[in-house]
């Protein structure tokens, strides 16, 4: 097998292989970058750090309304040469412009560590699955153009029809803050290898390392293929409502899903919506409770500070059971430091903003003074980093159903614990919730995993598993509900930036023939 293909099913294997580069001690300054050619502006974002109150890690360029759409009228002149190769040639083009990638990843690593505010090895990793994404889509070359030829049907029209797949044109990619690379990975490659060409739009409180990365790539496709937009929400607009953008490939809350589709909505631009989620992990009475299964739990609830969309956001587990899973999850809370992403030893860095680690605080602060038990760990760093994005890690345990933890998306590190009597009652919980991005069902029992998964009201299960570096990078992705809609990754991925042609030749001869 390829290294990639050794890759799919879990990054977790590599997590240990991190390296500890260190940013240039510079200050990190970045462009915009259209058409081929790197634009810098005299406006800028300045980019803070989440741990360190008052440092600054760099600025990015800050666009003009002007300069997205000079962005848009590259990628619009770039699009008809793009589409008219074939699939297999523009993923030899993106193979050459993906070459060399690693060479720069400690770097980035250590910038996004310092823009996000995760810890270094989570940040190593958001760009390792950007190229290992980057190269399972170019395995799909080959389906790309698939097309069918609907014979003639006796008694009706003589006529055949040919069906095949097009690209759309312009499409922008929106990425949030907490795996900004990783997350682009999911969708850019398929659209470029579709023939589409793109913008790619980086969160604006920490656009550094993904700008860095998407630049370097972009310097190798023709002028125009790919483009990197940095700047404020407001002046962003024509990334989704100019009418020659095609598609927007959004992936970020709730509430900027609904922001996204009502501004594409007034040009009938096309969107993908991979929104938040409120997943569920469904314990049943015979599950293993053992070491590797519970630091698979821990890591699905606790990485990157909680802040991933396909976390563990709820855990329902036998009555039987709860004891030992919260005495499991407390042992590893317990050796939990809480410090700088990039220091050694740190296992939980902060939340990425003020305001989110404000909600935090508060939905904790509900669960207590609604009566429920609730454990904190860990010791909240000083010096420096006092007064950084910090919270102490928790959980709740048998909180009320109607408290903030269990109805909201907690997006940190907290995660409620409930407790249920039958397998009926945790599916019917577990689906009681505004979101279906993914679940897990954990049991010893192969058909018990599978009747439950399949009540699922989500979009991904796993079984005896769960979270972002355990998913099969080869298979759709996406959610149900308001977790959005529209599929990422796999030959799904690709045809979310195509649509079918139709082409019916008639036979006149037949037709003369049906006429007598």
């Amino acid at each position: 097998m390829t290294d990639v293909e050794n890759a799919v099913v879990s990054t977790d294997a590599v997590r240990g292989t991190a390296q500890t580069g260190s940013p240039s001690g510079a200050a990190v300054r970045t462009g915009l970058y259209i058409g081929g050619e790197e634009r810098f502006t005299d406006d800028v974002l300045t980019i803070a750090d989440p741990g360190k109150p008052g440092a600054v890690v760099g600025e990015a360029a800050a666009a003009t309304e002007s300069d997205v759409k000079d962005a848009v009228a590259a990628a619009k002149k770039a699009f008809p040469a793009w589409a008219a190769l074939t699939p297999q040639e523009r993923a030899a083009k993106m193979a050459e412009a993906i070459a060399g990638i690693a060479d720069d990843r400690d770097e980035d690593a250590a910038i996004l560590s310092q823009e996000n505010g995760k810890i270094r090895m989570e940040s190593w990793i958001d760009a390792l699955v950007f190229e290992i994404r980057w190269n399972l889509a170019l395995m799909l070359a080959d389906e790309v153009d698939t097309s069918k030829t609907l014979p003639p049907v006796p008694g009706a029209i003589p006529v055949s029809t040919d069906v095949s797949y097009q690209p759309l044109g312009v499409v922008t990619v929106i990425v949030p803050f907490n795996w900004p690379i990783a997350i682009l990975g999911a969708s850019l490659p398929h659209a470029l290898l579709a023939g589409n060409t793109a913008i790619v739009k980086p969160p604006p409180s920490a656009p550094l390392a993904t700008t860095r990365v998407v630049q370097r790539v972009a310097e190798k496709l023709p002028p125009g293929v790919l483009n990197v937009v940095t700047g404020r929400d407001q002046d962003m607009s024509g990334l989704i409502q100019n009418p020659d953008i095609a598609k927007v490939c959004f992936t970020g809350s709730v509430n900027g899903g609904k922001r996204i589709m009502e501004m594409a909505s007034k040009t009938l631009t096309r969107v993908t919506l991979e929104l938040g989620g409120n997943d569920a992990a469904v314990f049943l009475e015979d599950a293993v409770l053992d070491d590797a299964h519970l630091d698979r739990l821990y890591a699905a609830i606790y990485d990157t500070t909680g802040q991933i969309c396909m976390n563990a956001k709820r855990v329902f587990v036998h009555r039987s059971r709860a004891d030992e899973l919260v005495a499991g999850l407390s042992a590893r809370l317990e050796a939990a430091q809480l410090g700088y992403g990039l220091d050694e030893g740190t296992t939980m860095g902060p939340l990425h903003q003020p305001a989110q680690k404000a909600f935090v605080d508060e939905i904790i602060q509900e669960a207590k003074d609604a009566g429920a038990d609730v454990r904190e760990f860990g010791q909240l760093p000083g010096g420096e980093l006092e007064g950084g994005n910090f919270v102490r890690p928790a959980i709740v345990v048998d909180p009320g159903l109607d408290l903030r933890v269990v109805t909201q998306e907690q997006f940190g590190p907290v995660i409620p614990v409930i407790p249920f009597d039958d397998e009926a009652e945790a599916v019917r919980l577990a689906n009681d919730t505004w979101g279906g991005l993914c679940g897990s069902v954990w049991t010893a029992s192969s058909e018990a995993a599978q009747r439950v998964g399949s009540q699922l009201e989500c979009g991904y299960v796993w079984v005896n598993d769960h979270g972002a570096t355990r998913l099969d990078l080869r298979a759709p992705f996406g959610g149900m509900k308001q977790s959005g809609f529209g599929r990422e990754q796999g030959i799904e991925g690709v045809r979310a930036f195509q649509d079918t042609r139709s082409i019916a030749t008639l036979d006149p001869e037949a037709l003369a023939s049906m006429a007598h």
